[in-house]
C-alpha cells in the first residue's frame, strides 16, 4: 500500500512482486490509466483483451501461472 490508499487484491501481487505499474504498462501494452484502476480497487475489472495481455505479461516477468480468477471475477 502507498501513500495509504487501498489497493486490490491485483496491486498487493504488483507490490508483492515488485512489479511497477509502469513496468506492467510496458511489457502488456495495456493502457496506464487501466493499469492504475486495477490496482485501486476491486471495482473495476478489465476486459478480456486487457485481462489476457496483462496476464501474459505477468507469466513472463514472474515465471508463475496467472489466471483471470486470481484476481478479478467474472
Amino acid at each position: 500500500m502507498f501513500g495509504g490508499k487501498p489497493r486490490s487484491k491485483f496491486g498487493r501481487f504488483l507490490d508483492k512482486h515488485k512489479i511497477s505499474q509502469q513496468d506492467l504498462v510496458r511489457e502488456s501494452k495495456v493502457n496506464k490509466t487501466t493499469i492504475s484502476r486495477l490496482c485501486q480497487g476491486d471495482a473495476f475489472n478489465p476486459s478480456i483483451k486487457n485481462a489476457t495481455k496483462i496476464k501474459s505479461a505477468l507469466k513472463r516477468m514472474t515465471n508463475k501461472n496467472i489466471d483471470y480468477d486470481d484476481f478479478w471475477s467474472m
